[in-house]
């Protein structure tokens, strides 16, 4: 047996396979949360059954299914990358997570990243289910699947952006307030279940401004009427990305 067979190798693993192990402990710690559940999965399902099912809001000529479903998707990344991401942040924040992971060999940017990988893999699954349930209530939607991808990864990074910006500036439970207080408004008044244009002429020009609203409108444009692409919501989307990144790379505070 020659020397140095058992001589340790210390060292951090390779940035991918560091960022895959914290992506997968950010999905499990998301999936066994209830309260992230609730929002994430309880809520969106049963407002597409429920509106579906019952003729409370007018939604239009058509099945209510398919003005509902493209909402109820766009509220699904919703509560996923804003409401669901800030409150697991801030509350890591607090306690003094993130403060020992941003000493750890992970990098605080991969640390991001892993993040954002973990609410994608939720976003799929919801997807998923989502679209399983509306088809069962008689979904038929058209358009073209790059343009609901585009719109969805949009959303996506918008959300995960404003939800990083008020979990690194706010105190965890005032995080825990405001995210949950916006999920509810934004349900409201983001076109997600009431249409826009029930809505005074006024109001809709600032609601129609909103990220939800643009996420909503655009795939309900591609969903429900088929069109092309509506580059003025990826726009709206778009910019909200570049604002919210931008400010939480910049005001994000680790302690």
């Amino acid at each position: 047996m020659s020397a140095g067979t058992y001589t340790p190798r210390p060292g951090a693993a390779p940035l991918p396979r560091m960022i895959a192990a914290q992506a997968a402990l950010e999905t499990r710690m998301l999936l066994r949360n209830g309260e992230q559940l609730l929002l994430t999965v309880v809520i969106p399902t049963l407002l597409l059954v429920l509106f579906s099912a019952v003729d409370v809001v007018d939604t239009g000529a058509g099945e209510p299914v398919d003005f509902l479903a493209p909402g109820i998707l766009a509220l699904a990344v919703m509560s996923t990358a804003f409401t669901g991401q800030a409150i697991a942040t801030g509350f890591e924040r607090r306690y003094g997570v993130l403060k020992r992971l941003g000493a750890s060999p992970l990098p605080r940017w991969g640390l991001m990243a892993a993040k954002t990988l973990s609410v994608l893999v939720t976003e799929v699954l919801q997807i998923v289910l989502l679209t399983v349930i509306a088809f069962a209530l008689g979904w038929s939607p058209e358009g073209n699947p790059f343009a609901v991808l585009l719109l969805l990864v949009l959303g996506t990074v918008a959300f995960s952006g404003l939800g990083l910006l008020m979990a690194g500036t706010l105190k965890a439970e005032a995080t825990l307030a405001a995210a949950n207080l916006v999920f509810l408004l934004l349900l409201v008044g983001g076109g997600v279940i009431v249409p826009l244009d029930r809505f005074p002429d006024a109001a809709q020009s600032v609601l129609g401004l909103l990220p939800i609203s643009a996420l909503s409108d655009g795939l309900r444009d591609v969903l429900q009427h088929g069109a092309a692409m509506p580059w003025g919501d990826a726009a709206i989307l778009a910019v909200w990305a570049v604002l919210g990144l931008g400010a939480a790379a910049r005001f994000f505070r680790w302690e």
